[in-house]
């Protein structure tokens, strides 16, 4: 059998991860699959085929070193997505070239820093919006997301959140409690399956992690439109990408972000899904 590494971080325990349930089908197509940290020491990487980046879910506390992990493993074995790649996506500041080269993005501000109070009250005028969104552009499972009004007591934790930090702001989207957000999974650049993700009452953030409800989901021919042009834009055809997907007016859909490193690929909601997969990476090693 061919030895395959799944990437993934030392502690899960907070997290959902349904990875275990492409292992079968991988197995039936001759490969034998080992999870392993990201920060484990003493690896050789070069008895694997190939390494796939899977549930790093904590890469965003520490990119520098994460960066170099991927670069280490990348000099002695195949990396999957491939290094360049993960390289460009791991900031969202690649938003503002997928929106420059055609792409509709959501509506995005971006900073280094929030100089006073009086910059809250001129997003809201940008936006024509009584509600912002306010997040890292390094970040991961909506760490450091805030959802802001006017006169928000949190305007001081955002302050001090974003000092000297690279942000971006962007208008809450009432589509997302009222519908949900839509993620598009693509292996080797083929469209595979669908979810929608929806926020817990109260609550704003999708992640299964913040009470976010998971089901699939069968997307409408614009909805698919708009996916297929995000990935015509990016121009490749990774091993998986997952693009994420609102509603920003009665007919059009805007990214949010497209998911490139370390994106859950949800196999437990599409039957197909996991053995797409395992094709996908049989077809990369051939």
């Amino acid at each position: 059998m061919n030895r395959i590494a799944f990437l993934s971080m030392d502690d899960l325990t907070d997290f959902v991860t349904d990875d275990e349930l492409s292992i079968l089908p991988l197995n039936q197509l001759g490969m034998e699959v080992d999870t392993i940290s990201w920060k484990a020491k003493g690896i050789r990487w070069e008895d694997y085929k190939v390494v796939i980046v899977r549930s790093t879910w904590d890469y965003q506390k520490d990119l520098p070193a994460y960066l170099e992990a991927l670069r280490e493993i990348d000099s002695r074995t195949l990396l999957a997505n491939p290094l360049r790649i993960m390289e460009w996506n791991a900031d969202k500041t690649y938003l503002r070239e997928l929106e420059n080269r055609g792409g509709r993005i959501v509506p995005s501000l971006w900073g280094s820093t929030i100089s006073g109070p009086d910059a809250f009250g001129k997003w809201f005028d940008q936006f024509e919006s009584n509600e912002i969104v306010i997040k890292p552009t390094v970040s991961a499972n909506a760490d450091d997301t805030f959802r802001l009004k006017p006169g928000s007591s949190l305007m001081s934790t955002v302050q001090s959140t974003f000092t000297n930090r690279s942000f971006m702001v962007q208008p809450f989207l009432q589509s997302i409690v009222d519908e949900g957000e839509y993620s598009l999974f693509y292996f080797h650049g083929e469209y595979s399956h669908a979810i929608l993700k929806t926020p817990e009452t109260g609550d704003f953030r999708v992640q299964e992690e913040h009470g976010g409800l998971i089901q699939a989901t069968q997307i409408t021919k614009r909805i698919a439109d708009a996916g297929q042009r995000i990935m015509d834009i990016v121009g490749e055809k990774p091993l998986y990408a997952r693009v994420d997907l609102a509603r920003i007016a009665d007919e059009d859909f805007a990214l949010m972000e497209i998911e490139l490193i370390e994106p859950a690929l949800y196999f437990r909601t599409d039957d197909q899904s996991a053995a797409k997969f395992a094709q996908a990476v049989n077809e990369l090693l051939k």
